[in-house]
């Protein structure tokens, strides 16, 4: 069994060698600390070396290399020095996405003591030991003052305190993530809206981003998961790498575990040079995968060998081998999936490998559906129009005129299911400014284009899962009333027709349904 002592390089320590070490071998230091700003003593770290004896020592610096390089030869215990930078040495996630890699680096076996030393650094420093030492690295923590050597036990237990509370009351601990709208948030600004729901998963997808773990998104189509897939990536110390995104519903299964994992010359027909997969192209930054509830078994099983970290690595350690090559190889590289499949049905029926649903959902966002966000729909709808009406003007020169969106408008694609999400919503503002005859959107516009893209199959209504919150009731209410507005869409608001495409004998009982499930509709104005 090893001892290995992780500890960050404080100012005391730096003062304490100024203080005590020759002048002609600390000048480094001594910039640093300043002639005058010394201190007697020998410091935290040396302290706790002269103490206990430890077979590794592991010290993190954000001070310069020649500093550093001065403090360890003076230490003398032969330390591994890790150069870090940091622009803010209290905030805390800047501190965890510093510390996290290094851990995952260390070659620990089971056996191995980790120790963290809290007293050098700042209190956020400190504060991020304590979490780490507490939850995903365990480790023994000792502090020094005056001298004296106190190993530090916390009097509590984050998978037994903390973790039940958690998910006995989700909502209580997270609602505080819903208070900063995308555009506030770094990494998250393509994103539209200010609605709680997308607050709500930005905050979690925020958090996600600067764990370096494999995160799964979940959503139905058009919900804009890779959208969120580029936003986690940027906002995490990866954000300054590539992000490589793969398809794997748009790539025959023939062809898929070449793109993936690249293959060597004559592996396959056609195959005439060396080419490499996106696992490699991916590697130090993040790897997209995007409907892998579409891989058939074959693929899961390798998808998930490659997964599989080499003992004592980190999450984000990938192993695979191209075809054809006869040798493994190896890296970095965080994995976020999407799909819009019911994994937990897939894996019922045999379809999904529940062990590959585990490894890739570490961290698992659900993004909400347009219908969940009526609130954002007028921020996205103009945001997209502004695109839109760029493209068309590119396409069509002056004969096209700018298009803008009429309040009724507004009104009527907030009460529109959008059941296609907000690719549908696209859609439909593309057609319609093609085809509008004024400058202004009208209601009747967005009715024609939906009819022209239809985005949910016939049979979802039919496939929606039992149990939870289903109510039959309130879902047949829901049908009915979606197809009551399309019936008044199409009948541009007349009654009398509206109850002709539905089948009704009159109009009375139409406008009694109308008004019974509260589908609101402007009042046709001409005899009936």
């Amino acid at each position: 069994m090893k001892r290995i002592l992780v500890s960050w390089i404080g100012r005391t320590d730096l003062k304490a060698m100024a203080a005590s070490a020759p002048a002609q071998k600390s000048k480094s230091v001594r910039k640093i600390v300043g002639e005058g700003d010394a201190q007697a003593g020998i410091g935290p770290a040396k302290t706790l070396l002269d103490h206990e004896s430890f077979d590794e020592v592991h010290l993190l610096s954000d001070y310069s290399p020649a500093a550093s390089k001065e403090f360890a030869t003076w230490l003398g215990c032969k330390p591994v020095l890790h150069a870090v930078e940091l622009t803010n040495p209290s905030h805390h996630g800047e501190i965890l996405d510093t510390v996290r890699p290094i851990l995952e680096r260390l070659q620990r076996k089971k056996d191995d003591e980790l120790v963290f030393h809290l007293s050098p650094g700042t209190p956020a420093m400190a504060a991020i030991w304590i979490l780490l030492g507490k939850s995903q690295y365990p480790a023994t923590m000792y502090q020094t003052y005056n001298g004296a050597v106190s190993k530090t036990e916390i009097p509590f237990d984050i998978t037994t305190d903390v973790l039940p509370g958690l998910l006995r009351e989700p909502d209580r601990y997270w609602q505080h993530l819903a208070t900063r709208t995308p555009q506030e948030v770094s990494g998250f600004e393509s994103i539209v809206g200010e609605s709680e729901a997308i607050k709500a998963a930005v905050g979690r997808a925020q958090r996600a981003a600067i764990h370096d773990v494999p995160v799964l998104i979940l959503g139905e189509s058009g919900t804009g998961k890779e959208l969120f897939a580029e936003a986690i990536h940027k906002a995490s110390h990866r954000g300054n790498q590539k992000i490589v995104s793969i398809n794997c519903a748009a790539i025959s299964r023939e062809l898929l575990e070449s793109e993936l994992f690249g293959h060597v010359k004559g592996a396959f027909t056609g195959a005439d040079k060396d080419r490499k997969g996106a696992f490699e192209e991916a590697d130090g930054g993040t790897l997209f995968l995007d409907e892998v509830g579409d891989c058939d078994l074959a693929m899961q099983a390798k998808l998930l060998r490659a997964l599989q970290p080499p003992p004592g690595e980190g999450p984000c350690q990938s192993v695979f081998r191209p075809v054809g090559a006869t040798k493994d190889r190896v890296v970095d590289v965080r994995i976020i999936a999407a799909t819009n499949k019911d994994l937990s049905a897939a894996i019922t029926a045999g379809e999904f490998r529940d062990d590959l649903m585990y490894r890739l959902s570490i961290v698992t966002l659900k993004l909400p559906p347009l219908r969940q966000r009526s609130k954002d729909i007028t921020q996205i709808a103009k945001s997209l129009l502004v695109g839109i009406n760029s493209r068309l003007k590119k396409q069509g020169g002056t004969s096209y005129q700018d298009k803008s969106i009429s309040a009724d408008t507004i009104q009527f694609m907030q009460r529109y299911p959008w059941p296609g999400n907000v690719r549908e919503l696209s859609n439909a503002l593309v057609q319609a400014s093609m085809m509008a005859d004024g400058k202004a959107l009208k209601p009747q516009d967005i009715a024609a284009a939906v009819a022209e893209f239809p985005s949910a199959k016939s049979d979802d209504a039919m496939n929606i899962p039992l149990g939870g919150d289903f109510v039959l009731e309130s879902h047949l209410i829901d049908i009915q009333r979606h197809f009551l507005r399309r019936a008044m869409l199409e009948a541009d608001g007349k009654v009398t027709k509206a109850a002709k495409l539905l089948g009704y004998k009159n109009y009375q009982t139409l406008s009694a349904q109308l008004e019974r499930l509260d589908v609101e509709f402007e009042k046709e104005t001409e005899s009936k």
